[in-house]
């Protein structure tokens, strides 16, 4: 196979969350210690990986667009560039995507990542050993890494939610060591990383599999403790994982961000039951009140699904009131989404699309009034800002504590540098976005 240059270069292309991001980046790393070269654009590249996402229906149809708008891309010297298909996509769908995908070169479930280097010396018809050599964790060592990052602390789910493929893609939980995440983290802090963003399916189970258990709570301790310079920020904690632990540690780190993702999905016992989940509305106010009065100034997100089958008017007025009055500073809310292979798919009482969309834009709606309300009172308030970049127009933009990524919005500033800290005073605020002089 002919090759653009002698050292073969792969292009990743990620859809999906930002575990996928993770997956990826690990990904790319092993591929470059292998001896590979890494593109940027696809277009260039001699191999192609693209990391799928099939947590949901749409996620699936945005994943085989980036697949189709890829296949088939032509040689100089003749022929296509390979096509690998990697991660949620071919855990879930299994043998059968060979069959419907046979623009693929070959295809990677989230299980197999680590053999990257190999599928994609066999696609490109390479030597591996006639390539640089070099371990998994050399990689990107010497390169500068993006100012914030994510880190991932464990995979995998056992919660099994009824309308969940999680635990169906990403398999049952399992903890990564502490000393796998510290020396991770340890990798990006010393190439100029300022903010660890800890993700997981469930990030609040941490280390209770481990041999010797531990918890997410001194798991965030001992980070905070060794990495004092550098923003810690948690997401994706369920209502269990809230402990007074967790929440006393948060409090006396100042590098801790005072940030908790808390995905609730619904207030109602019944509907909760139906997804194989607990809770109440009072249970989740009780919850609410006691991070708040531990922590006055904590920021606060969940997630919420609009229209899961069996939801009533008076269960979908009963959610709105709750977001209308409990103290959160975020809510996302997802239309539900019926998935083949989950329990919930079979369930009664299913919900036409009409009505379920209908139902999460009102419930967004509502969301939208309160949060951004509660955004506005930030103004007059001094805070400090991690710089992230400049946009396009060359306006320079950073992250508060109280913003997590690609999800809260961002702080416009005057002055500063990528990776610096500088303190600031909220002078406006536009829907999510904060100006600050």
């Amino acid at each position: 196979m002919v090759l653009r240059s002698d050292t073969p270069s792969v292009a990743f292309v990620t859809l999906g969350c930002a575990k996928n991001e993770v997956d990826s980046d690990r990904m790319a790393r092993r591929a470059e210690a292998a001896g590979f070269a890494l593109a940027d654009d696809p277009r260039e590249a001699d191999a192609i990986v693209v990391n799928t996402c099939s947590f949901i229906e749409a996620a699936t149809e945005e994943s085989l667009e980036a697949i189709f708008d890829l296949a088939g891309i032509e040689r100089p010297a003749g022929g296509v560039v390979p096509l690998i298909v990697a991660g949620c996509m071919p855990a879930r769908y299994g043998d059968e995507l060979e069959a419907e995908l046979p623009e693929a070169a070959a295809f990677v479930p989230c299980s197999k990542e680590d053999d990257i280097a190999e599928l994609l010396a066999e696609a490109l018809e390479v030597d591996l050993a006639s390539m640089r050599c070099g371990s998994a964790s050399a990689g990107r060592a010497a390169s500068t890494a993006a100012v914030s990052a994510y880190v991932k602390i464990s995979d995998g789910c056992d919660r099994f939610c009824s309308y969940c493929t999680i635990p169906f893609i990403r398999g049952r939980y399992r903890s990564f060591p502490y000393e796998e995440i510290e020396a991770e983290v340890d990798r990006l802090v010393s190439s100029g990383t300022r903010e660890i963003v800890l993700i997981a399916q469930d990030t609040g189970r941490w280390g209770d599999d481990l041999a010797e258990p531990s918890t997410l709570a001194e798991l965030l301790a001992r980070l905070a403790g060794r990495f004092s310079n550098t923003w810690f920020r948690v997401m994706y904690i369920q209502p269990e994982g809230i402990s007074d632990a967790l929440i006393e540690t948060v409090a006396t780190h100042d590098n801790i961000c005072s940030y908790l993702d808390i995905p609730l999905q619904h207030v109602k016992p019944a509907i909760l039951r139906a997804m194989n989940r607990t809770g109440s509305r009072e249970e989740f106010e009780s919850l609410v009140g006691r991070i708040r009065k531990r922590i006055p100034d904590a920021t606060l997100r969940t997630t919420l699904i609009a229209g899961f089958p069996g939801e009533t008017e008076e269960d979908f007025d009963d959610l709105c009131e709750f977001v209308e009055s409990v103290d959160l500073d975020y809510v996302g809310v997802f239309a539900y989404s019926r998935e083949d292979g989950t329990r919930a798919a079979d369930m009664p009482d299913q919900i036409d699309e009409d009505t379920k969309l209908e139902r999460a834009q009102a419930l967004r709606d509502i969301a939208d009034a309160a949060c951004t309300a509660r955004v506005a009172e930030r103004i007059g308030e001094s805070m400090e800002v991690l710089v992230l970049g400049c946009e396009e127009d060359g306006q320079l933009f950073g992250r508060a504590k109280c913003q997590a990524p690609d999800v809260d919005g961002v702080v416009y500033l005057g002055e500063g540098v990528p990776g610096q800290i500088v303190s600031v005073t909220i002078a406006d605020t536009l829907l999510y976005e904060m100006e600050a002089e």
